[in-house]
């Protein structure tokens, strides 16, 4: 078994994580939307300085690297996220960073993730490549460590600071614990690091059409995988095959339920975002604001959101805004 796989997370590592990821990078803005006459609260993880929240658990899991480990570097598996969050706290570790990418990954998320130094090694997911064998060679061949971009628990507990983070928000604007935090889910690397964070709150976990696999595993109570891998979908953060035993042991008995967002749901919620919020969020990020949006859940004065990523190009963003795309 692989350190991953050996290790659980914990609340008390996300905890750890929390400050650890405090240390370096301010809050994210907590912002207030009035959503079918309820006011709901925000979570702009879009404002991370990578664009996402993926940037919390990169940093845990490689500042806790051993000198030896942080020589001979480390390899990522990422639509786009992921890697820019492990090429960033690399970066500024000194560590050398590969990163297993989809050949058709956003343009913007490929040059991001070379822009901060990483090493990109494409894959072809359209043709069914399996990105983690890729990436299980690599860390074969140069003796690096993997981080996996969900299924890794110093990930786990590094996006989980996000949960610690809004809740103190929450708690310092009067209005207590959050009741409900709706978030959006490919791995569930997310979903699991919340649930690990606060106990007290349902944890909804939201993926696209066709993508659901993490909905139809809790309702079957076991992993499923994704149907149809040949789905299209514009919310590429968050298109994974299924997901892993690691993150299903935490959402299990934790989280009872997910839900399912249409393309057209979440361009909605990405004009919405803009429009009342004036922030960029990409699909995959906007997919839990869609949800609330669509009335697919219900909502109070201490439901959370989070809006999870804002790499999107100028192009497909406007198209969006116009109604086009």
């Amino acid at each position: 078994m692989t350190s991953q796989e050996q290790r659980r997370p914990t609340a008390e590592g996300v905890a750890r994580a929390a400050a650890k990821v405090a240390a370096i990078l301010p809050e994210t803005p907590l912002l207030e939307l009035s959503l079918r006459g309820v006011t709901v609260w925000c979570k702009a993880e879009c404002l991370q300085p990578i664009g996402a929240f993926k940037i919390r658990g990169a940093w845990h899991r490689l500042s806790d690297l051993t000198d030896e480990e942080r020589l001979r570097g480390v390899v990522g598996v990422s639509s786009g996220n992921h890697a820019q969050g492990v090429a960033w706290a690399a970066r500024r570790l000194g560590i050398k960073a590969a990163i297993v990418m989809p050949v058709d990954a956003p343009a913007v998320k490929l040059a991001n993730t070379r822009a901060l130094g990483a090493e990109v090694v494409l894959y072809d997911r359209p043709g069914g490549e399996d990105r983690d064998a890729v990436a299980e060679k690599l860390c074969r061949e140069r003796g690096a460590t993997l981080v996996h971009a969900f299924a890794d628990p110093w990930v786990i507990e590094g996006q989980g600071s996000a949960g610690l983070e809004l809740a103190a928000q929450m708690e310092a604007r009067g209005l207590g614990a959050p009741t409900r935090i709706i978030t959006p889910c490919g791995g569930g690397g997310l979903a699991a690091g919340l649930a690990l964070a606060c106990p007290g709150a349902e944890i909804v976990p939201v993926e696209p059409e066709g993508w659901d696999d993490v909905r139809l595993s809790l309702e079957a109570g076991e992993i499923l995988p994704v149907p149809d891998p040949s789905f299209p979908t514009a919310c590429d953060a968050l298109q994974t095959p299924s997901t892993r035993p690691i993150n299903f042991a935490v959402l299990k008995g934790r989280v009872p339920f997910g839900l399912c967002v249409t393309a057209a749901e979440v361009r909605a919620a990405q004009r919405l975002a803009f429009s009342e919020l004036r922030v960029v969020v990409e699909p995959g990020g906007a997919a839990a604001l869609a949800a609330a949006l669509a009335g697919k859940i219900s909502l109070d004065g201490r439901t959370a959101i989070i809006l999870s990523g804002g790499n999107t190009d100028a192009a497909t963003f406007a198209e969006v805004l116009a109604g086009t795309n």
